[in-house]
């Protein structure tokens, strides 16, 4: 190695001057012209009430703008093919490094996409099977449940100068499974929920929602077709009748002179309805789809989505499906016992990504497990998989509460992986709220110092003993412990579960007491979700509010998803003796320049798109005409401009009495989201404002027993509180409330605790406490006892 003579200069060279990101003026959603100068290569926590801007900041502004540059060194061919970002309203942006954003968006919840394919471990895995598998039956491609085998035979023609070259056939072997074309699951159509078979098509016999007897596209299609007789009983056809009925293929017809298609019912029901999420359908849609179609294991592939021929090759007696179905740790254990130096870097590559799984607390998950069914905390961390053992260095990494979903045992875990990230020269940004992360940082930034409009200015940026000291309400709130209840409520009975086996529980035989507040707990992947989902969520009287994301587009609002917007378009209507559907942007009411949107969009190809306030109406979204019709005082762009707190009194007496509306208000209130505005795009709210407004619309539905999935996650120290007091009121107005739940303040405010564990995935599954939260920390006999007496300070 050559030595070096010179010394070092002792002035800093000009390239290490650039170790700050500086923002200044940055307005996006509720900022206030924030400025701020952040520190490279440190960990950065952003903290704050949920809604004071912090996803703002860090995610559209800082995040998306790096992303914005990026995509812009690219040709303007391939940036039409990149989704377009607009830049951020801010004034100067300056040291931005390339971003890598690992947020809590769900995985895409097709069911061919699994925490394998997520990940690359199945494409590696694929590769090693068709390396070293017994029979050998073709490359990777043979053992991907994603591929199907194609056999093509025919004549193409090749021109190559003069001369013609014909090829005749063409063959890929694919590993899909033929009868359930890779999903591992099989849907049969209960035909008595389509239509009633003793009724003719002429007497309405279809009991599909929304199937009009007078529909012209639907209905009238089968009955005027020709090929069916419309006043003879369904259970009278024929076979050929039931079989155009059916199944016939697309085939044009002319009704009352128009040209149609006509379609077998079967296929049409499944293009219709069962090609689409479920979960984005309408909830009486939805009902028609759980009723209709149930969806049993593929009995060919026995779930496991491969064909034969990719079962049939092994490796030590393991095919690749045993494989995907192991759980991770498991599977790490056996391909280190692989010694095969024909295919070592690949060995080498998988162990180290399979070894991440178990480092990153994901040990017990399997690959074929479908990434629907993870949950935002899972996702995440599976998301950081392909980045822990990066060789990258000066990256900016970006989380959005890397602790969701964690129990207290494994939060230590992630801090020591963030840190980690930290200390190979990367600026690490978190937005979060747990003490325990937060305590780690370099640097912290806590915006503020309320929500929505009284947030968006940074309230303090500096150490975590300045925070502590600094008296905002993160500050005060930051070493806030909650004790153990001195009176616990007595229960009124109970909800007897025996045997649950489902996922990786082993006949677990509990009661949940009713009429209490009971908190489900363990670490993650020890089976609470698969106790309580797969035992109490679909029971009668149950309302279940999970961590599902809210869909909606920008057109759709707090008001529009309670149900709000209803009443308040009826007394408008009945003020103004008009009628209600004036009183919406998306119906009769919409300004005809912008439809309704308040904003006018110009697409500009691969460039982003620009949306300029629509002259006509103003940004209002409705017509001039409608805004003259007032109720209180009022029209209607005034009132979805209100807070709710402001319309709760508006609505709560005086001329714009509406007792329907004021109870939704109440609602919104009580979840603690007073400060949103009822017109405010969905689009627009954090993840912690999104499941607290799905919260305050189950909680109008009857049902005596209401199950949460980790209501804190996205909720501020100071908030925590204000929801054990929902929670408590829930209680105390005759519900029984089911928590599944990690923080700590939940479990010290429970009336009975039910613990699962020991560990994760088959190392849990098992009941290792059931009491009181003092027995449970008297006890110190399991994890949560532990980390829980020592948060109360026992």
């Amino acid at each position: 190695m050559a030595t070096r003579t010179d010394a070092r200069s002792p002035a800093p060279h000009a390239a290490d001057i650039h170790d700050v990101i500086r923002v200044h003026g940055a307005r996006v959603n509720n900022l206030k012209d924030v400025s701020i100068e952040i520190p490279k290569r440190r960990l950065t926590v952003f903290t704050g009430v949920s809604g004071s801007g912090k996803t703002s900041l860090v995610f559209n502004t800082i995040a998306a703008e790096s992303q914005r540059l990026i995509n812009e060194t690219y040709s303007a061919f391939v940036q039409g093919f990149m989704p377009t970002l607009a830049r951020p309203e801010v004034d100067v942006l300056d040291g931005l490094t390339t971003a890598i954003i690992v947020d809590q968006q769900k995985l895409g919840a097709d069911p061919r996409s699994t925490v394998g394919t997520a990940t690359d471990a199945n494409a590696m895995l694929r590769i090693l099977f068709s390396r070293l598998g017994k029979p050998h039956i073709g490359p990777p491609s043979a053992y991907a449940f994603n591929v199907p085998s194609v056999r093509a035979s025919g004549a193409i023609t090749v021109e190559r100068g003069a001369k013609k070259t014909v090829k005749a056939t063409f063959n890929r072997t694919g590993g899909m499974c033929t009868r359930c074309e890779g999903r591992g699951t099989v849907s049969d159509i209960d035909l008595t929920q389509l239509y009633d078979d003793s009724k003719s098509l002429a007497e309405g016999a279809f009991t599909i929602p929304g199937w009009k007897s007078d529909s012209f596209w639907t209905v009238r299609v089968y009955a005027e077709s020709g090929l069916l007789d419309p006043d003879k009983p369904i259970r009278k056809y024929t076979k050929k009748e039931m079989q155009d009925f059916l199944h016939r293929e697309p085939t044009k017809v002319k009704v009352e002179g128009v040209n149609l298609t006509y379609e077998g019912l079967i296929p049409k029901i499944q293009k219709s309805f069962l090609s689409k999420d479920k979960e984005a359908l309408q909830p009486h849609i939805r009902a028609f789809v759980e009723r209709a179609v149930t969806f049993t294991t593929c009995p060919e592939c026995g779930g496991t989505r491969l064909s034969e021929g990719a079962r049939s090759s092994k490796i030590k007696r393991i095919n690749i499906a045993d494989a995907c179905a192991m759980q991770i740790s498991d599977l790490a254990a056996w391909v280190r016992g692989l010694d095969e130096p024909s295919v070592a870097p690949l060995l080498t590559a998988l162990r180290q990504t399979l070894d991440s799984f178990v480092e990153i607390g994901l040990g017990y998950l399997a690959l074929d497990r479908p990434t629907g069914t993870l949950s935002g905390g899972e996702a995440q961390r599976v998301k950081m998989i392909r980045h822990l053992g990066s060789s990258l260095t000066d990256i900016t990494y970006v989380f959005d509460e890397p602790t969701a979903g964690l129990h207290p045992h494994d939060i230590q875990r992630m801090n020591n992986l963030l840190l980690r990230l930290r200390d190979k020269g990367n600026t690490v940004l978190v937005v979060e709220h747990k003490p325990e992360t937060i305590a780690i940082a370099d640097h912290v930034v806590d915006l503020g110092p309320g929500a929505g409009t009284a947030g968006g200015t940074v309230c303090f940026e500096g150490t975590v003993e300045g925070l502590r000291a600094g008296g905002t309400v993160t500050g005060r709130h930051f070493d806030d412990r909650a004790a153990l209840k001195e009176t616990l409520r007595k229960p009124t009975g109970a909800l007897e579960i025996r045997g649950a086996n489902e996922n990786n529980l082993r006949d677990v035989d509990v009661d949940i007491p009713l009429g209490v507040l009971a908190v489900i707990t363990g670490v993650a992947g020890s089976g609470k979700s698969s106790l309580i989902h797969g035992s109490v969520s679909g029971l009668d009287g149950v309302v279940s509010i999970d961590q599902g994301a809210i869909r909606g587009s920008r057109r759709s609002n707090p008001a529009t998803y309670t149900g709000l917007l209803d009443p308040i378009r009826k007394a408008f209507a009945k003020a103004n003796d008009v009628k209600p559907a004036l009183f919406s942007a998306n119906s009769e009411g919409a300004c005809p320049s912008c439809n309704g949107a308040g904003v006018i969009y110009t697409d500009l190809a691969m460039m982003a798109g620009v949306a300029t306030v629509c002259e006509e109406c103003e940004g209002k979204r409705f017509q001039a005409s409608v805004l003259e019709h007032h109720l209180g005082g009022r029209d209607i762009s005034e009132v979805l401009a209100m807070s709710v707190t402001e319309a709760e009194e508006f609505f709560g007496d005086g001329a714009a009495h509406t007792p329907a509306a004021h109870r939704i208000l109440d609602r919104l209130a009580d979840v603690g989201l007073g400060y949103l505005s009822l017109g405010q795009p969905l689009t627009t709210l954090s993840g912690g404002e999104r499941q607290r407004l799905k919260l305050a619309t189950h909680m109008g539905e009857k049902g005596g027993i209401y199950v949460l999935d980790e209501p804190t996650t996205g909720l501020h120290l100071a908030d925590v509180e204000q929801l054990l007091g929902l929670l408590d009121r829930l209680v105390d107005s005759g519900k029984s409330v089911v928590v599944i739940e990690h923080h700590q303040a939940v479990m010290a405010h429970a009336d009975w605790i039910i613990d699962l564990g020991p560990g994760a995935g088959h190392d849990g599954g098992t009941l290792v406490f059931e009491g009181t939260p003092a027995d449970l920390v008297a006890d110190r006999s399991t994890l949560t006892g532990e980390h829980l007496a020592a948060y109360v300070g026992a």
